[in-house]
């Protein structure tokens, strides 16, 4: 958390404080709960509404909802059906018998159920599941979220990245992904400046991850979101003197109208 309060000479900025420096990580640590809080939200949505289509379309018993015939047929993507489902079967044998809804459910009837398998699957392995669906499926979910299929694929990549920081409690606040999101309305309704023609703030950062919570959380679970952020941001605030707030928030990756978001439609 040291280099934003240092110089171009590596020295600390004068009259930065150790207080300043410990309020810097009691911020990411704030940050990193809450918006895991809100991504878990996320992941138990998801799986209900991939499990409730899967299991309507093609069945409740995995041996029909899993069958290679329900997913992309075309050739390149033959390989990656393949590899996915390997990687569900495999996480069903090595964490199948720690839960006791999966256990119920193998030795009772022999299957178990979609709405019970994700329960022992990963938002990682959600999100290939997703990738490896028919566009018919893909769509049906997507018209959940009103949403495009192709950025909702996108989305759950990305925020499975920030899931797993968040779960190892690695530092958050200036995190960036390798991958990125589309331009979105909100981009262009906040005014966010751009370089090399590509928008500075909520393509890979925070703010990004802001923007896709935006469209994937109900509203009243979005504008929570928004009214703790406020109130963590308020309080690294008033313990930070040496260097402005603003510069906190542009190595988070928030413009410094942020907060407009939550009353865009």
């Amino acid at each position: 958390y040291r280099h934003m309060f240092m110089d171009r000479k590596d020295h600390f900025i004068p009259n930065t404080t150790f207080d300043e420096l410990y309020a810097t990580f009691i911020f990411d640590r704030t940050i990193r709960n809450l918006f895991f809080k809100n991504i878990l939200i996320v992941e138990n949505n998801i799986k209900s509404v991939i499990s409730y289509q899967l299991s309507k379309k093609y069945g409740f018993r995995d041996k029909d909802y899993l069958n290679p015939r329900n997913f992309r047929e075309d050739k390149l993507a033959e390989r990656q059906v393949k590899d996915v489902l390997n990687k569900v079967r495999r996480q069903v044998r090595v964490n199948g018998r720690q839960h006791s809804a999966t256990m119920h459910y193998m030795y009772t009837y022999g299957y178990i159920p979609m709405w019970v398998l994700v329960k022992v699957l990963s938002f990682g392995i959600m999100a290939e599941f997703y990738s490896i669906l028919k566009i018919e499926d893909q769509q049906i979910i997507a018209n959940f979220y009103n949403i495009e299929p192709n950025d909702l694929e996108k989305y759950l990549t990305i925020i499975s990245n920030f899931r797993n920081v968040c779960a190892h409690e690695d530092i958050l606040y200036d995190h960036r992904t390798q991958k990125i999101i589309p331009d979105t309305k909100y981009h262009e309704l906040l005014k966010i400046p751009k370089k090399d023609d590509i928008y500075i703030y909520g393509k890979n950062d925070l703010f990004g991850l802001l923007i896709m919570l935006k469209e994937l959380l109900r509203k009243e679970e979005f504008t929570e979101l928004i009214s703790e952020l406020k109130a963590i941001i308020k309080t690294l605030d008033k313990k930070i003197d040496v260097i402005p707030l603003s510069k906190i928030l542009n190595k988070v990756g928030f413009p410094e109208n942020w907060y407009e978001i939550e009353t865009i439609d």
